[in-house]
């Protein structure tokens, strides 16, 4: 298993921190529209930032990343009391729940393909806990709140993390070799991606009972998140 030096080892922990405190924000902002008490926007919030690495954590068969470290129950707070205190700057508007739930799925890409290659897996392998590392917590947060998962609507949410992964790897190719910069630029990747579906209304090809719907992603109303 590669070593990370301390310097690149702080750096992924930071990044952590923050995708971990962006996604619990965007698991208490939906369940605070939705009229949640504290503690259940706090469970919903927490679920948010810790799910998809504690399914990833399994998978690689070690103890799951929060268990062992409270900086993710104290993400998660902050979290909270955020929301509590700022509402409405926090709650209103599509674009703030974008801002978050993207920020938190694009530094939780990253983390969860540097946990597999820590690990031992392939590229291929790492790009898919990666990818799980990303949604999974976003899945669990809307089941919790009574709405279908964001990634079976037709949004570019999964395949725009896939694409940051597979950038990641190919970077070297082209003379890319810093950490940093390929961390960085996939990030960078997968924001700029989900924006621009989201501008352009963009999506993945539907499936239908008369065959596959190439057409834009239609516009909907999404309640909980406007």
């Amino acid at each position: 298993m590669p070593d990370l030096t301390d310097e690149i080892a702080f750096f992924i922990r930071m990044l952590e921190f923050i995708g971990t405190f962006a996604g619990a924000i965007s698991g208490v902002r939906l369940a605070s529209v939705k009229h949640f008490d504290w503690f259940g926007a706090s469970v919903v919030g927490f679920i948010t930032a810790v799910g998809g690495g504690t399914l990833r954590d399994v998978l690689l068969r070690v103890e799951p990343f929060w268990m062992s470290d409270p900086l993710y129950l104290v993400a998660s707070a902050l979290a909270v009391v955020s929301v509590g205190v700022f509402g409405r700057r926090f709650i209103s508007g599509q674009i703030t729940w974008f801002l978050f739930d993207t920020i938190s799925i694009s530094l939780f890409m990253v983390i969860g393909l540097h946990k597999a290659i820590l690990n031992g897996y392939q590229p291929w392998c790492a790009i898919v806990l990666g990818v799980v590392t990303a949604v999974f917590g976003g899945i669990m947060r809307d089941i919790c709140i009574n709405e279908v998962p964001l990634i079976f609507r037709k949004e570019l949410y999964a395949c725009a993390c896939a694409a940051g992964g597979l950038l990641y790897f190919l970077l070297p190719f082209v003379g890319v070799e810093s950490l940093y910069v390929r961390n960085i630029v996939s990030v960078v990747l997968i924001f700029v991606i989900r924006a621009l579906a989201i501008k352009y209304h963009l999506g993945v090809p539907v499936l239908t009972g008369h065959g596959t719907s190439f057409h834009r992603r239609a516009r909907h109303h999404e309640s909980p998140r406007g």
